[in-house]
């Protein structure tokens, strides 16, 4: 498959990662010919230095023949007419924006996008994702990481182990024997910083974080079973009232469950911008460290914090500070992965990954065959695969023992015609029309998508 991949930035350079390891045919374009090198010398791709929207860059950059462009610059307007251009002068067949002005996302805006007008196949909103992402956590207040899967009838969930779990030192073996109900299983294990797929002899320690896919109604007792217990969360302190914070504070206002929030911004216009489009929101003007200003916000009594500035470090501390006066449950953006080793020290209990999420909402739309899903985990270490079966493809009529996945991998769910999340066995046999999700590190992705491709057709 042939990319024009247009920006360079963190987003686009992940995105060339994934897809030049997987042997694709990548072109990297930015106006920033710094980015552009750095890109080209370090990864597998082409680089071009210039506009993305220009027709002439963008024909060095073989948009002839091109199957697909993502335009990932920081400029919604760049990303828009590089679509336009790619399709009416190059017919590029398959055309994805990143774009975040709120305005061009508003639905009542949402023939702006058809073929006869803005020709855009797909469109990724960071601070939409992210802030779904965010919510998601501050729902799920025992795990580090969550994510649904099969229409919310699957859940990836993310679990540290601590001396309160039932079943530390027990090989995974014995667990499927002893919750033969129980339709989770654990897929992988980080420790001491090492992600790896377990075998069924693996026994689980104290410290570790595992990932386990779980049906969604015996998320509950999955929970219990690996010593955590849920609390109803009531009291919300959003510290940074960007995009991400508003759309956070707006779902937590519109949500089934009466709430109290309160959002924290520094800047005073943006303050008073956020606090006339929200009703029942608390909005404070001053900086989120401020230790006075978070008692007025009554941070003792709250049950989660949520630091969503632009600054990782501002999130950092804040999340810190909160902790370290009683609250039960911090989330911070973070942008910066290698800043992430600062959680476990700062008692920090969960992140958010602005560009592991757009980079999870890309892949969802470029994997060959029939994929429904993608979520990436930790600095594109692994990822999580929705699958469905088609009659060609070569596992189709085989049993699960008897498929030569690859080390790296294993399927963690499978859904029958009757729509249930059951927990894979090795007599389980899969057929068309079958639904898998696989955890699959990143080295093994180009395997585990060769077992479920239907053809060389990647859309």
């Amino acid at each position: 498959m042939k990319v024009i991949i247009c920006g360079a930035g963190q987003v686009g350079w992940q995105i060339a990662r994934h897809l030049s390891s997987e042997r694709n045919d990548v072109t990297i374009v930015d106006n920033n010919a710094d980015l552009v090198a750095r890109a080209s010398d370090t990864l597998d791709v082409n680089g071009i230095a210039g506009n993305a929207s220009y027709p002439d860059v963008l024909a060095r950059a073989g948009a002839a023949d091109a199957d697909m462009i993502i335009a990932a610059t920081y400029s919604d307007e760049v990303n828009m007419v590089t679509c336009q251009v790619a399709h009416s002068v190059f017919q590029i067949p398959r055309k994805i924006a990143r774009l975040r002005g709120r305005s061009y996302l508003d639905v009542i805006y949402s023939d702006l996008y058809q073929r006869d007008h803005m020709p855009i196949d797909v469109v990724i909103s960071p601070e939409q994702e992210v802030a779904v992402q965010a919510l998601r956590q501050l729902r799920s207040p025992e795990t580090f990481d969550s994510e649904p899967f099969m229409d919310g009838k699957a859940e990836l969930i993310g679990l540290t182990l601590n001396d309160e779990c039932n079943v530390l030192n027990t090989p995974l073996r014995q667990l499927s024997e002893l919750f033969s109900t129980l339709r989770s299983t654990v897929v992988a294990i980080r420790r001491e910083g090492v992600l790896f797929v377990p075998e069924r002899e693996e026994q689980l320690l104290a410290g570790d974080q595992v990932y386990i896919c779980t049906n969604a109604e015996d998320k509950p007792r999955c929970l219990e079973i690996f010593g955590k217990t849920s609390k109803e969360q009531e009291r919300f302190i959003i510290i940074g009232g960007g995009n991400v914070g508003l759309i956070v504070a707006k779902s937590l206002e519109d949500g089934d469950k009466r709430v109290h929030a309160k959002v924290i911004e520094a800047d005073r216009d943006c303050a008073e911008r956020i606090a006339d489009q929200l009703e029942r929101t608390i909005v404070l003007h001053g900086d989120g460290l401020d230790m006075e200003l978070l008692e007025e916000a009554n941070i003792t009594k709250s049950d989660a914090v949520l630091a969503v500035t632009d600054d990782d470090k501002t999130n950092l501390l804040a999340c810190a500070r909160a902790k370290a006066v009683g609250c039960p449950m911090v989330v911070a953006l973070i942008n910066d992965p290698t800043l992430t080793t600062l959680m476990e020290p700062l008692n920090i209990d969960s992140s958010v990954n602005p560009r592991a999420t757009t980079v999870s909402s890309i892949l969802r739309h470029i994997r060959h065959g029939r994929v429904r899903a993608v979520y990436s985990i930790g600095d594109a270490e692994a990822e999580v695969i929705e699958a469905q079966v088609m009659s060609s493809s070569p596992i189709a009529g085989s049993l699960i023992r008897d498929v030569d996945w690859p080390e790296g991998s294993i399927i963690g769910a499978i859904q029958k015609n009757d729509g249930e999340a059951m927990r894979p066995a090795g007599n389980t046999k899969i057929e068309e029309g079958d639904v898998v999700i696989i955890f699959t590190l990143s080295d093994d992705v180009p395997e585990v998508e060769r077992l479920f491709q239907v053809n060389i057709d990647f859309f």
